[in-house]
């Protein structure tokens, strides 16, 4: 779980029309966006660690337009990797041949997109929860999947996303199988999944992970599923690649 607090006083996702200035206030993170000339603005990013980042914009017109918004957590601490190990606080139990739909956290990063002529181009991305951008080895050393790890909770419902920090996303769980599991844990490839938002809440596109048995093999097998929802849909910045396709054991 995130250490990162919540506080009220933290700016919303979204795009701002800039003629002036703009300072962005998010968890552990500060930008400023300054008018320096008739078409040229300043742009700085500084975090709590003082780590700073920045960039001159050139505009056509007098006023420069931006997007915040979350996007999948694939950049950070480097970009190795297309799957997301999720680690619950707390497992899921299923009977046999039962289903449960959850909800939980999934972290995210923060991008920052330059519109103009139609376009969003990527300015900036970064992580306002760096201490907790780690990898982990899902599977044996020797052929085993790269992944971004999250610890994570379950939670109720869309609205409990962290500001800045974790999305929600919904998991349809489907037991298969004639004996009952504990689920601990889910990995998939989140660039399958979209990424929305609206105010400072952050939501993706969920996943169904289905218990079954493969050959000799008990297997999670986790597929992507599209939302409707009335949030706005994230410009993404990572490369589209593709991904393997993963069978996940049960334990």
């Amino acid at each position: 779980m995130s250490n990162v607090s919540v506080e009220k006083s933290f700016s919303n996702y979204g795009v701002y029309e800039i003629d002036d200035s703009l300072t962005l206030n998010l968890p552990n993170t500060e930008i400023r966006i300054k008018k320096i000339s008739h078409n040229v603005f300043s742009y700085v990013r500084k975090n709590t660690e003082d780590d700073l980042t920045e960039k001159i914009i050139p505009v056509k017109s007098p006023t420069l337009q931006i997007e915040l918004c979350p996007i999948r957590p694939l950049n950070f601490p480097a970009r190795r990797t297309d799957y997301v190990y999720l680690d619950f606080e707390t497992p899921v139990f299923l009977s046999e041949n039962s289903s449960a739909t959850i909800f939980a956290l999934c972290p995210i990063e923060i991008g920052v997109f330059f519109v103009h002529d139609n376009h969003k181009d990527s300015l900036d991305c970064f992580t306002c929860d760096p201490t907790n951008s780690r990898f982990c080895l899902y599977g044996s050393p020797e052929s085993g999947t790269l992944c971004k790890y999250a610890k994570t909770q379950i939670v109720e419902s869309y609205d409990d996303s962290t500001p800045f920090v974790n999305a929600v996303l919904k998991i349809n769980l489907r037991n298969e199988l004639t004996k009952g599991f504990s689920i601990g844990k889910v990995v998939f490839p989140i660039s399958d999944n979209s990424v929305y938002y609206q105010n400072s809440k952050a939501i993706t596109d969920s996943v169904n992970a289905i218990l079954k048995k493969k050959l000799t093999l008990e297997i999670i097998d986790v597929d992507p599923e599209k939302i409707q929802t009335d949030f706005i849909l994230s410009p993404t910045y990572e490369r589209v690649e593709s991904t393997k396709r993963m069978d996940m054991g049960v334990d």
